[in-house]
């Protein structure tokens, strides 16, 4: 009972600290392609950088046997990488996003899990071939040694801010938060990611649906009370051209998890730091998909009118 209430705790923090940070590969490649910048990229690498620095501090202390296995890379995960690439694109944010535009008032986008969780629900299981086993603690020595360093930088910089509360409410340090949590129901409830959630519920496939069920409702809950603090909530109408895109795009992205397998938030969180094959396949698959994209709606009106309609 205690994990399973520490589990939902972390759950409803993370969606508070993904709608604080506003954490969304389309809108890191869109600031990448547009504007020249990457602070929001950088942000998604720190986060990662801190899961997979938490998850070796955890594993050596033995509060974690084990650490996810990956996949072999495949053509699947790079088709699967794509097609989460051109979901992300016409939802016009990733699932980390989704759960932001949420927290935000916008409740079309209550349609896109919805979408995931059909195409799960729809989509036969692909053959990926043997799981490969989890990496050595040696061959994640640079992780070891880029994730205390960010460590050390972030205590000076906490340490010489006039406020610490402030300075972590900061948009690009509630990664820091997003990072914790995300920890935190790995040791509670295992390997957990909301979009893994949604597949084992379409799949009836792990023994703890009813609690990682709940789970996902909390990370909902905790993403509106992050917009409700940071007073950006703010309700707008629901227009059926945005349900259509978001069932789609949710639909998409649901594709592209069966096919590599694995979410978005599941891959960069965990699967890159860990050096999971199909994850180093798929991400990129994804970013240069919506940079493509992005780069269609600048050249075509058509593709254009798609993205900002």
């Amino acid at each position: 009972m205690l994990a399973s209430a520490i589990a939902l705790l972390a759950a409803a923090l993370m969606g508070l600290a993904i709608q604080r940070g506003a954490t969304c590969m389309v809108a890191a490649v869109a600031e990448l392609v547009e504007q020249h910048k990457a602070g929001r990229a950088l942000a998604l690498a720190e986060a990662a950088l801190w899961v997979g620095g938490l998850v070796i501090l955890a594993r050596m202390a033995g509060w974690l046997p084990d650490v996810p296995a990956g996949h072999a890379a495949s053509w699947q995960a790079f088709a699967g990488g794509v097609a989460l690439g051109l979901g992300a694109w016409l939802n016009a944010a990733c699932m980390f996003g989704t759960i932001a535009r949420i927290g935000s008032g916008q409740w079309a986008w209550l349609a896109t899990p919805i979408g995931y969780y059909l195409a799960c629900l729809a989509v036969p299981n692909v053959p990926t071939g043997p799981a490969d086993m989890p990496p050595a603690l040696s061959s994640l020595l640079p992780l070891v040694i880029g994730f205390a360093a960010l460590l050390s930088w972030r205590l000076v910089q906490a340490q010489r801010a006039p406020s610490v509360a402030a300075w972590l409410w900061h948009p690009h340090r509630a990664t820091l938060l997003i990072a914790v949590t995300f920890v935190i129901t790995m040791l509670t409830v295992g390997a957990w990611a909301y979009t893994d959630a949604l597949t084992a519920l379409a799949r009836a496939m792990n023994a703890q649906l009813g609690l990682r069920g709940v789970m996902v409702m909390a990370l909902l809950g905790g993403a509106i009370g992050g917009g409700w603090l940071a007073r950006s909530l703010r309700p707008i109408p629901v227009r059926a051209i945005d349900l259509v895109r978001c069932l789609a795009g949710g639909g998409l992205m649901g594709v592209g998890a069966v096919l590599v397998p694995g979410g978005n938030d599941g891959l960069i969180m965990v699967g890159l730091p860990l050096l999971q094959a199909q994850a180093w396949v798929a991400v990129p698959a994804m970013a240069a998909t919506i940079a493509l994209a992005i780069w269609a709606a600048q050249q075509w009106p058509l593709a254009n009118r798609v993205a900002k309609s």
